[in-house]
């Protein structure tokens, strides 16, 4: 235990020298090799033994992600690097690579000021490889590239040094290009590319523990031909001694990624809409130990033993014990009970962590991911956007009624660890709905709750989330309340669709300033008019107020703007939230006496102006679809084209890469279920494939009707639809 209190001495005595202080993230598409990679750079600090870095997994502390081999939670560890004869302190996130657990990724992200983005050699850069680099850069993060598995190509694949040569140029290549792309319209980011000259591109193995980059063969002598020779001699571990894996990596990182002096400056704009002539603005591009305490909770976890932890970035300040802080979006104060750091999977406490780290707090309990924990009030921080958004749900109850209440406590946590997770939790019939990014999501979070809280539950099969949006304008509705003396008279049209991107980016909210959001809006192409109008933004539907000089409006719209959730929560055709849709109030007749003009009367006659008025738009049902990515050998792709094809699929694209053909297409997601099963079987298990959610789609005219009565049936609605819509 002796070197470990070592490490954390070295450890607190570098947080308060922001200089020298690199906080990053490791990031990849799913099996590139991250948490291998990371095992290499924990034991080059030191803090595992040498010999069973690669195998230990260290990072991965939870039993199920041992045994899948997949990282299902992000997970932070501190250590020291010495580069050009000064120590640095290096905070590192480990984050998963599987499509269904994206929201960690992002979410790490914001803690960070770089991101170490890993490639296989032989499989070069996917679609999460993009993922992962479009959620770094729109955060203001500076991605370096590690090309992982090289020996792969000298081993297996038996590549000459010509051959290897290219095909790692085109990996370096093709990622500068989703670069280039991703930057092209952001002004503050200089070039970001990667190259082999400047050091930002490393290349090595991380299962064999060797590395090397521009700098580190200048450094050590090495040259691919030798490394070819080494590794082709099964010389592994001379390779690994003389040019190891994790110098090569650490010293990219002190080198090439910002400290937070440099970095908070440029970050802060992107992520906090605040006043930057402020104090509070100062002491966050200073990086001011000393200022208001600004703390960015980026994860939740719990610890059998101290409850609920808060990471996450400090941006200003000194978080000590005994604090009490302000959490944004919540009343009162939270005192801190105790701060610290990660070394590995375990918590170290110590007496004060400063601006520029990233800290474990406990106390904090109003805190969830995403929160902004300061001292003094202040403009919360943007809210994380996450890509995705939930398409699969399940319900789940408890086998033994005994242990419903724990049960309800647990998922309400598990929301509050995961912000991608929704959950429904229905006290009547006490079955609870889960929704996720994907099977494997759910799947994972059924068995942590059997698992870790020891409750037996059963769990319903997976039922897609469907949406319902608007085809058409619709005429004027009138919508009247039970005693006929409120009117309200509503039109629907459909959003365009970089409006609705707008919104979804979180790029033009109500809880920004009025100008702000109406320069993001009419550069998605709203009218002016109409933006200037907007009373309501729910989900991504807009509410504009048209109406002139209405007596008793003012203080009834907030009844209003009630039922008009309701509505749009449960869309008239299936109960499915409505998306992409612009209300107009054009005018409201309204009782002289308040009494009349309750809640009892205003919701009702709103919600059945805006479900008429839909339908009259000629609304329609959207399901959820994926992008899907089939790689496999010549002779099977015939059977995997099929597998698309046969799930209402379409095969857009197949073409040969390497010595495998690529299948890309899109699939609903209603049809992907049991997907992984079946094609193993269609092509002997030789395929391999990836999914990425690609938004919802007009589900076909000929289906809906079907859908519509089994989704209403399920819910335990009437069967019968309204008589206006009587399209089908």
């Amino acid at each position: 235990m002796g070197r470990r209190k070592k490490i954390v001495e070295e450890c607190e005595t570098l947080m308060s020298d922001p200089e020298h202080i690199r906080n990053i993230a490791i990031a990849a598409h799913v099996d590139h090799g991250k948490t291998t990679l990371t095992d290499n750079l924990l034991a080059g600090a030191g803090m595992i033994s040498d010999d069973t870095a690669g195998e230990q997994l260290a990072m991965d502390t939870e039993e199920d992600e041992q045994e899948r081999g997949i990282t299902i939670d992000a997970a932070n560890v501190s250590m020291t690097h010495e580069y050009e004869d000064k120590n640095h302190l290096i905070n590192l996130i480990d984050t998963p690579g599987h499509v269904d657990f994206g929201g960690d990724v992002t979410r790490a992200m914001r803690a960070v000021d770089g991101a170490l983005v890993v490639v296989d050699a032989v499989e070069g850069a996917m679609p999460q490889t993009e993922t992962v680099l479009r959620q770094a850069l729109r955060e203001g993060v500076k991605p370096t590239l590690f090309i992982n598995k090289v020996d792969r190509l000298i081993s297996e694949l038996q590549e000459g040094p010509e051959e290897m040569q290219n095909r790692l140029l085109n990996v370096i290549d093709d990622v500068n290009e989703l670069i280039r792309g991703m930057t092209e319209e952001m002004d503050d980011i200089e070039d970001w590319t990667v190259s082999v000259e400047e050091g930002t591109v490393g290349f090595g193995s991380a299962l064999y523990k060797w590395g090397v980059s521009m700098p580190s063969m200048q450094r050590t002598g090495i040259d691919f031909g030798e490394i070819m020779e080494l590794e082709r001699a099964d010389k592994r571990q001379e390779l690994h001694e003389r040019s190891p894996l994790s110098d090569v990596v650490l010293d990219m990182v002190c080198e090439h990624f910002p400290n937070p002096v440099d970095a908070q400056p440029m970050r802060v704009p992107r992520i906090w809409r605040g006043d930057d002539e402020s104090d509070l603005a100062d002491d966050m591009r200073l990086v001011n130990e000393d200022g208001e305490v600004v703390l960015m909770v980026t994860d939740i976890g719990v610890d059998p033993h101290a409850g609920e932890i808060a990471a996450g970035r400090v941006f200003s300040g000194t978080l000590e014990k005994g604090q009490e802080l302000y959490v944004s979006g919540t009343a009162g104060k939270n005192r801190i009970q105790s701060v610290g750091i990660y070394m590995g999977g375990e918590r170290e406490e110590v007496d004060h962590v400063p601006a520029g780290n990233i800290a474990a707090v406990t106390g904090l309990k109003d805190a969830i991911a995403g929160s902004t924990v300061s001292s003094v009030e202040m403009t919360p921080f943007e809210s994380i956007e996450h890509i995705s958004e939930p398409v699969i749900t399940k319900s789940v109850e408890a086998q033994n009624m005994d242990d419903l209440p724990n049960l309800i406590k647990t998922l309400q946590q598990v929301a509050k660890e995961d912000p991608t997770i929704q959950i429904e939790i229905n006290e009547d019939t006490g079955e609870h709905l889960i929704s996720g990014q994907g099977e494997l999501h759910l799947e994972v979070i059924g068995q942590r709750i059997e698992r870790n809280q020891g409750i037996p539950i059963n769990t319903g099969e997976p039922i897609v989330v469907y949406r319902e949006a608007v085809q058409s304008e619709s005429r004027e509705v009138e919508g009247r309340s039970p005693n006929n003396h409120n009117r309200f008279y509503i039109t629907v049209e459909p959003l365009g669709d970089d409006i609705v991107e707008t919104i979804k980016m979180g790029e033009a909210s109500m809880d920004m300033p009025e100008l702000e959001r109406r320069e993001a809006l009419q550069e998605a192409g709203m009218d002016k008019d109409d933006s200037q109008n907007i009373e309501h933004i729910h989900g991504t539907n807009i509410l504009l107020d048209e109406t002139k000089g209405i007596q008793h409006l003012n203080e009834t719209m907030e009844l209003v703007i009630e039922g008009l959730e309701e509505a749009l929560d449960d869309g008239p055709l299936a109960a499915e939230p409505v998306e992409g849709s612009l209300l107009r109030l054009h005018d409201a007749r309204l009782h002289e006496d308040a009494i009349h003009r309750g809640p009892a009367q205003v919701i009702p006659a709103v919600r059945e102006a805006v479900h008429n008025a839909l339908i009259d738009a000629d609304i329609k049902l959207m399901e959820p679809i994926q992008q899907v990515r089939i790689d496999v050998p010549n002779d099977h792709m015939g059977a995997a084209s099929g597998e698309i094809q046969g799930r209402r699929g379409r095969v857009d694209d197949m073409y040969q890469e390497g010595d495998l053909m690529v299948v890309e297409g899109v699939a609903p997601v209603d049809e992907m279920i049991g997907f992984s099963s079946d094609i193993r079987s269609a092509t002997e298990g030789r395929a391999s494939w990836n999914t990425e959610n690609a938004g919802f789609q007009v589900m076909a005219d000929n289906l809906q009707p079907e859908k519509i009565t089994e989704i209403r049936e399920r819910k335990g609605m009437k069967t019968e639809l309204p008589a206006a819509i009587d399209y089908f």
